[in-house]
């Protein structure tokens, strides 16, 4: 069996970088107890190059946030298939995501995020 990644995309106000990160940490935790082998995210830096669109354009930023950009490391597509079903389930996340998608103070926008999983080709 081949690892198989799950990517992600989504802009987060900069103002609410450190409250997302906390929550980030413990959501990884999370994933790694149901299968996942590693979770990374990494916030946007660099992220123009000329000749190519940038994350900037695709998602259309705002200039008060940031582009966080992350994966989730499976040991197979198997092992992601069951964590996607069992960890949206777990009590754990809907109390941690709360805060973040509370439309009063909206810092996490699934409809903003850009997702997809990824088979190994190198």
């Amino acid at each position: 069996m081949k690892q198989y990644i799950d990517g992600f995309v989504l802009p987060v106000p900069r103002i609410h970088l450190n409250e997302y990160k906390r929550v980030a940490e413990k959501v990884a935790e999370i994933w790694k107890e149901y299968g996942a082998i590693a979770y990374f995210e990494y916030v946007g830096e660099d992220l123009k190059l000329e000749g190519t669109r940038s994350f900037i354009e695709v998602m259309d930023l705002k200039e008060d946030e940031a582009i966080v950009f992350g994966w989730v490391l499976f040991p197979s597509k198997e092992t992601r298939e069951l964590a996607n079903k069992q960890v949206p389930n777990d009590p754990r996340m809907a109390e941690l995501l709360a805060p973040l998608t509370d439309p009063k103070r909206l810092i996490f926008d699934a409809e903003r995020m850009v997702y997809g999983g990824f088979r190994s080709l190198v």
